[in-house]
């Protein structure tokens, strides 16, 4: 359809001319022309112009006026006019021209106070049309080196130009809070968003990845852009498109959709439609982008408006005149959309006409669209991540609903139970409380302490001591800071008191260093490390060092509550008290007077059954053996805790991304590969994992049952952890190097997805494919990265990517099907990396693999799920199922021990080790390698 292609040629820079003579006509008003019944969002449809080339119409701030480029009759490029309109009523528009005809023009915007406009000309190249580009190269836009962006008078006079550098400069849209300008430009050598401020200064680039980034839009509020963007694949379609830009020209068949903050960063594609999509606008909520596609025309030919919603839910086609829809763009009160179309245009002729309709917001689709992957993914991550599910905490019933769906959802798919007792629950005993019991008790001096006025820690020992107590100040020691407050003083048999949080100076100023030296944990092992028989922590804050002027010590911070944190202790009792409880005694203790006091701590903990849930589906004929396990796990923080890095605030921790995302994706996996299942060739394994976040408890325990010979019947895990915010830097698939077979069945399932991925890392981590990887299975952990809401109330469903996640779940589908008699997998247990640089290095490395579920029967020690080939520990001599007792003169309780242990020790230490093995103590010689964690 021949009219179709004109409005699309002026996709380019906005407007690609012919080379004829343009003389001055302006458009005229037309008929009414009626919706489609299907086009339920158009009601009042109205056409604004009649004949010609009528596009990019956009509204002046106060919804009065448009602003377009036209052209008519023999005209031979576009030109910008003004059009007055009045929504509301029918009354013929003026049209006033404002560019002066010499040259091409597109992409008029008006500024804010709609007194002025920017628009991009070639006048400056010549007052003749540019030369049309040349199509015996196929369809391509041409990119004039003539184009720049000028400012001017809404009457036309006072044309200013704003840029100047060499290169095309054009497709300038404005910001209505402060009239900063958003552009493309070719002036780094790629086609490139920018923004500037509205005089032209102050340029910032946005955009820097390889491709076309264009037609870009701000949001409401100027928080967001959308903008539409090719992304050619490195090899000949990279070839391709930079030799096409050399010569000033793009091919624009595939664009799709991106959206970002408007600083350009956390950049994500929210369309995977394979064609073109382009003209992307916000409606004024921000939540929802009207665009451009021939999505669903399988010649390309049709392009109608579609809306989708800014993390890629929710599709919905708007318009479905045959030809040509395009340019959608609200009024700023979101009642009326402005959009050209040749839907009114006779047959044969090669008219695009400007139309406005106003916009009915909640009308229902007359025809429902077949729900897609990215709502489905929505609707789950919304039940998972919303408060109800009281942050999926162990021990809540929001975590039981959730686990409950996923049972609910595994059925409904027909798929076979694979929990205990022919159920799809795996069960295993968590703790979930712990409180104070009858033992517990604080006597200072000669003063019983109220018990409201301390607490035991849940990581306390338990048990009954007294003796005399040592001020330690913080309770800090730390060589690289000449920080020791240990130093000159005897603790050993004696109660240790420390204040609460770290000192007010410079060395510790930075929020990472609050957390370590602040953690209580730490400084209890200190304190047991010099042998003092308990610890009591205060909030009695020391001035600060330079004293300054008027300081006063903050409030007394509340007591901290007793949440269960794993399943070792630290050896001593340890409680927390608050200020006014200490004050008889703190003067003489300051003062280095005698003081004695007895702790007792007996705490009682509760304990439920928390439970994977797994569903297996059976492949079709001629299976091989081996099941493939696909796994993510679906609890989280509850309402924060020691692992929240918002620790102030008991409230509930959605985890959306965390791991909502990887639930749905799961989810979507298991849909698809039913549908799919004639291709599989391994039964697959769906477990949903609970307890990951207090330790990999419900993998850990699934390894456990099966035992190291059940384990050897899993041909792969593949594990989707954090799989929620796809973004321009692509998905990032760890354990890659657990089988050499990983790289191209991973590079060719990511082609297929057309996603960017980087593939790389052993199976070791925390998450859930650790214990597989541990126990001999080849693994890969699905992640989109991390994101300043991590373990914060502030990873809701708001930050998902539906839709990029949607395309993680294809991935990881069409690696499962690739698992084939071709694709065997070889185990590889791979050495720990070396260190990079020259860089020195100050903490150690043993390298082992910790079971955080601790040893069996509730032994001391840290029980190893495996050890890393080639470091210090196997070359030492552990192994997998170890129980480390004592490292040095240091007894190990558990894995926070050993973690203190390493952050005191040196590259090239050379210790005695105890390991229990079968019951029995085998000493072993352990010399510390380099740390490659950040200290």
């Amino acid at each position: 359809m021949k009219r179709v292609l004109l409005p699309f040629l002026a996709l380019a820079s906005c407007a690609t001319p012919s080379s004829t003579s343009a003389p001055e006509t302006a458009p005229t008003t037309a008929p009414q022309s009626a919706a489609l019944p299907e086009e339920v969002h158009l009601a009042d449809l109205r056409q604004m112009s009649s004949g010609g080339e009528n596009a990019e119409a956009y509204w002046s701030f106060d919804g009065k006026q448009l602003s377009l480029q036209a052209r008519h009759g023999d005209m031979g490029c576009d030109r910008i006019y003004r059009m007055a309109v009045d929504p509301a009523s029918a009354a013929p528009p003026s049209v006033t021209p404002v560019s002066s005809g010499q040259g091409a023009t597109t992409c008029a915007h008006f500024l804010p106070g709609d007194q002025e406009l920017i628009y991009a000309s070639t006048h400056l190249g010549g007052e003749a049309c540019p030369p049309r580009p040349d199509h015996s190269m196929g369809y391509v836009w041409a990119l004039y080196d003539s184009y720049d962006i000028f400012k001017v008078n809404a009457d036309g006079t006072g044309l200013t130009r704003l840029t100047d550098t060499p290169g095309y400069d054009a497709e300038g849209t404005v910001c209505a809070k402060d009239g900063s300008i958003l552009f493309t430009s070719v002036r780094d050598g790629d086609l490139e968003l920018y923004r500037m401020d509205r005089d032209g200064k102050n340029v910032k680039r946005l955009t820097h990845s390889p491709g076309y980034d264009g037609g870009g839009f701000f949001n409401a509020d100027c928080t967001k852009i959308v903008w539409r963007a090719s992304r050619p694949q490195a090899g000949k379609p990279l070839d391709d498109y930079q030799a096409l830009l050399k010569r000033g020209l793009v091919r624009p068949t595939k664009l799709e959709l991106y959206v970002a903050n408007a600083d350009g960063s956390e950049a994500r594609q929210i369309t995977w439609l394979n064609g073109a999509a382009f003209a992307p606008f916000f409606h004024p909520n921000g939540r929802r982008i009207l665009f451009s596609s021939n999505h669903g025309d399988p010649k390309g030919r049709e392009f109608d408006i579609w809306a989708v919603d800014v993390d890629g839910s929710n599709l919905e086609r708007i318009t479905y005149a045959p030809g040509f829809d395009g340019f959608p763009m609200f009024s700023p009160d979101g009642k009326w959309l402005a959009f050209s179309s040749n839907r009114a245009t006779a047959p044969g002729k090669s008219d695009t006409n400007l139309f406005i309709a106003r916009w009915v917001d909640d009308a229902k689709p007359g025809t429902a669209s077949p729900e897609a992957s990215a709502d489905r993914i929505r609707r789950d991550v919304e039940f998972l991540a919303a408060p109800a599910r009281e942050g999926r905490g162990i021990g809540t019933n929001g975590l039981d609903a959730a686990g409950a769906l996923i049972e609910q959802r595994f059925q409904s798919l027909g798929l076979k139970a694979a929990g205990d007792d022919a159920g799809f629950r795996q069960k295993f005993p968590v703790t979930t409380a712990a409180q104070s019991g009858a033992g517990t008790r604080l006597k200072l001096g000669a003063t019983e302490v109220a018990k409201d006025d301390f607490t035991p820690l849940a990581f306390s020992g338990q048990g009954s001591v007294q003796g005399q107590l040592v001020l330690a100040s913080y309770g800090i020691v730390e060589p690289s800071l000449k920080v020791d407050h240990y130093a000159k003083k005897s603790v050993k048999g004696k109660i240790v008191v420390v204040r609460r949080f770290v000192p007010e100076s410079a060395a510790f100023a930075e929020a990472d260093a609050q957390r370590r030296f602040g953690d209580l944990r730490y400084k209890t092992w200190l304190a047991a490390e010099r042998g003092a028989k308990a610890l009591i922590v205060v909030d009695w804050p020391e001035a600060p060092s330079p004293a300054r002027k008027e300081w006063m010590p903050p409030p007394d911070a509340s007591l901290p509550s007793i949440s269960p944190e794993g399943p070792s202790n630290a050896g001593i009792p340890v409680v927390v008290v608050k200020r006014a409880a200490l004050e008889p005694v703190m003067a003489a203790l300051s003062a280095g007077k005698r003081v004695d006091a007895e702790v007792g701590v007996k705490l009682e903990f509760e304990q439920r059954e928390a439970f994977n849930v797994a569903a297996l589906l059976e492949a079709g004929e001629g299976k091989l053996p081996g099941t493939v396990v696909i796994g993510a796990h679906y609890d989280h923080l509850g309402l924060g805790g020691r692992s929240s890095l918002a620790p102030d605030r008991h409230e509930p921790h959605g985890g959306a991304d965390d791991n909502a995302s990887g639930v749905a994706a799961m989810l979507e996996i298991a849909r698809e590969l039913k549908e799919r299942r004639a291709e599989l060739k391994h039964d697959v394994l769906f477990v949903a994992f609970s307890g990951e976040e207090t330790g990999l408890l419900g993998s850990t325990h699934f390894t456990r049952q099966r035992g190291d010979a059940g384990m050897k019947q899993i041909a792969a895990m593949l594990n989707l952890d954090m799989v929620g915010r796809l973004r321009a830097g692509g998905l990032t698939v760890l354990g890659a190097e657990s089988a050499n077979e990983w790289g191209p069945l991973v590079a060719a399932a990511c082609e297929k997805g057309r996603v960017t991925c980087t593939a790389s890392g052993d199976g070791y981590g925390p998450s859930d494919h650790s214990p597989f990887y541990a126990a001999g299975v080849p693994v890969l952990h699905f992640f989109t990265g991390t994101h300043s809401d991590y373990h914060k109330p502030s990873d809701t469903v708001e930050g998902l990517n539906a839709v990029g996640t949607a395309q993680v779940a294809h991935i990881v589908s069409a690696v499962a099907t690739e698992l084939d008699d071709k694709a065997v997998l070889t185990y590889r247990k791979i050495p720990s990396p070396t260190p990079r640089g020259d860089l020195r290095s100050f903490n150690a490395s043993l390298g082992t693999v910790p079971d955080y579920a601790g040893p069996p029967n509730g032994q001391k020690g840290m029980l190893l799920a495996g050890v890393r080939a080639g470091g210090a520990a196997d070359q030492a001599g552990m192994l997998r199922g170890d129980i480390l007792v004592k490292l040095g003169k240091h007894i190990i309780g558990g894995v926070e021990d050993l973690m203190f242990v390493l952050n005191t020790s040196k590259p090239g230490e050379t210790v005695r080790a105890v390991v229990l093995r079968e019951g029995k103590e085998v000493p072993l010689e352990v010399t510390f390698q380099e740390s490659k964690r950040p200290r």
